[in-house]
């Protein structure tokens, strides 16, 4: 099978790139607009695998997209802006890419065919949940720019397959982690700056809650619904390791050997949602299980950065 995976010069779309190769025999087009959070240097492990290919391109740029995805079997839509804080400053961007975008790819899939579209969303659709777990059935309530469009965009993906007929599954995941993620993210930023002798900034009190997804563990969920989910319907993937960030900081610290010292409390983000959790039954029930418990997958993502400096010092260094 021929996989069209967009974004997969990111952080979860390269993840997810290196599964497939590493689990399938599938062959993998990667498209991806080369933006300051996607690089090269991200699939630099793979180049030399027959089975992967490179085209550059936007989303939001049918023909070249099109010319790309001829031929292929069925499309992974990773591809999105999704930092809540550059979704504050400059909300443009992201209704641009997460909407108009994902239209271009949904309409583009269905003039071509394609057996399957899978299209990658975000737990911060459903807004704050105070109490409880969101369902796939509940209501939409995002509250920052950053989700709204991504609601748009999973609302658009929808659309297709009830108006059109195109086989699309919609997947909604928690606060993922793990290598490559760029370094604005919350765990990245710490790591590296504590890696780098500096504090590292946490919002408001630090108890935001999240549910703290190892990015392999998401991207095992992505190829199962891929494979076994069913077309028109959303599957929410979690890791049920909701917790506070200022208890992710105080194991950070501990892994690299520092005190509370090194924490430098920041003003807390516009519209700071206070805790996010999904129920996950659907998607336990296709047979998917994480593999790694939260510490263990924080202990291997640290070890990563430290060890791979080569790739996200460039990164910090060109802002």
């Amino acid at each position: 099978m021929k996989l069209f995976v967009t974004g997969g010069a990111g952080f979860i779309g390269s993840n997810y790139v290196r599964y497939v190769l590493d689990h399938t025999d599938d062959e993998v087009t990667v498209y991806d607009a080369l933006t300051y959070a996607g690089n090269l240097s991200t699939l630099k492990d793979v180049d030399d695998d027959p089975r992967y290919r490179f085209v550059k391109g936007n989303i939001c740029d049918p023909g070249t997209l099109e010319d790309a995805m001829v031929g292929h079997d069925a499309v992974v839509h990773f591809a999105a802006e999704s930092h809540v804080d550059r979704s504050i400053a400059g909300p443009d961007d992201f209704i641009n890419t997460n909407c108009f975008g994902t239209n271009i790819v949904m309409d583009t899939a269905r003039r071509l065919e394609m057996g399957r579209v899978i299209h990658i969303g975000t737990d911060e659709v459903y807004g704050s949940v105070e109490q409880g777990s969101s369902k796939e059935t509940d209501p939409l309530e995002p509250r920052s720019p950053y989700s709204a469009s991504k609601a748009g965009s999973d609302l658009i993906a929808l659309s297709y397959h009830h108006t059109y007929g195109l086989p699309v599954t919609v997947t909604r995941c928690t606060n993922n982690f793990g290598p490559w993620q760029y370094p604005e993210k919350a765990l990245p930023v710490w790591v590296t700056n504590l890696l780098d002798g500096r504090k590292l900034p946490l919002y408001g009190d630090g108890l935001n809650e999240r549910d703290w997804l190892y990015v392999d563990d998401h991207c095992s969920a992505v190829e199962l619904v891929r494979t076994k989910g069913t077309p028109g319907e959303i599957y929410n993937i979690g890791a049920n390791n909701e917790t506070p960030n200022r208890v992710i900081v105080d194991k950070v610290l501990t892994l690299l050997g520092q005190g509370d010292d090194m924490i430098e409390y920041v003003t807390d983000r516009l519209g700071h949602d206070r805790r996010y959790s999904v129920d996950i039954t659907k998607v336990t029930e296709l047979g998917w299980r994480k593999e790694r418990t939260l510490d263990e997958a924080l202990e291997a993502t640290v070890n990563w950065y430290k060890q791979n400096r080569w790739w996200w010092e460039p990164l910090k260094a060109g802002g």
